[in-house]
């Protein structure tokens, strides 16, 4: 990894063309996050924190720039290659939680496995490990219908970890939990950051969540300000 930095981006941009003309949501973004971080991205709604997130999760090209992730180039490879690295490498939280409806919680972090082409009989071991680390192994056999907000929002937390990914990219996990279960999925997060090869992205409105990171940055009309 060029510098030790697990994540390093230089010069990124994303152009959208809209029929009149080009509209930038990033603009020359640089940043770089290294293993043990956990780096918060704050800003206005449209100012591009969703799109710097898909970027980094391989879901997004950028119009220009380049990005490393893992000591990979990542934008020179094919969109199957980058599939498999995504599947190996990253792990994401969204607000919504999305999981399986009429599910157990076992299935849920079952599928990715199943995506990744992890034997049948690695399966349990990897997805109790995950479930004890957001401290829900009791919920293992549990429909994810029936469970809690907060529950489910862990259940989420726990299938980013599943495919012990090195790098764990949040939009907004918290946006619809209470303050207390907020602050326990922060807290899940900074046991995780604590593992030598990880970092964790989070995107977030709230100060006092971005405030339990290592580091906070800010995009303001597609420009990022390293924190």
């Amino acid at each position: 990894m060029a510098n030790g930095a697990l994540i390093s981006v230089s010069n990124l941009a994303k152009i959208y063309a809209n029929g009149v003309g080009t509209i930038p949501v990033l603009q020359k973004v640089n940043l770089k996050i290294f293993p043990g971080e956990m780096v918060a991205v704050m800003g206005p709604s449209g100012s591009g924190k969703s799109t710097l997130l898909f970027i980094l999760g391989l879901f997004l090209h950028p119009t220009r720039g380049s990005y490393h992730l893992a000591g990979e180039d990542v934008l020179k490879l094919d969109r199957t290659a980058q599939a498999e690295f995504r599947r190996r490498r990253v792990g994401f939280v969204f607000q919504s939680c999305d999981l399986l409806e009429n599910s157990t919680v076992y299935e849920n972090l079952e599928f990715p496995l199943i995506y990744a082409g992890v034997d049948r009989r690695e399966r349990p071991a990897r997805i109790l490990a995950a479930l004890e680390q957001v401290n829900l192994e009791h919920r293992i056999h549990h429909a994810s219908n029936h469970l809690s907000g907060g529950e489910r929002q862990r259940v989420a937390v726990a299938r980013a970890l599943v495919n012990q990914p090195q790098v764990i990219l949040a939009d907004e996990p918290t946006g619809q939990l209470d303050r207390s279960h907020s602050h326990l999925i922060m807290d899940h997060f900074a046991e995780i950051v604590k593992k030598a090869e990880t970092a964790v992205v989070v995107v977030t409105h709230d100060p006092e969540i971005a405030g339990r990171c290592t580091r906070v940055c800010s995009l303001d009309d597609g420009i990022l300000y390293e924190g």
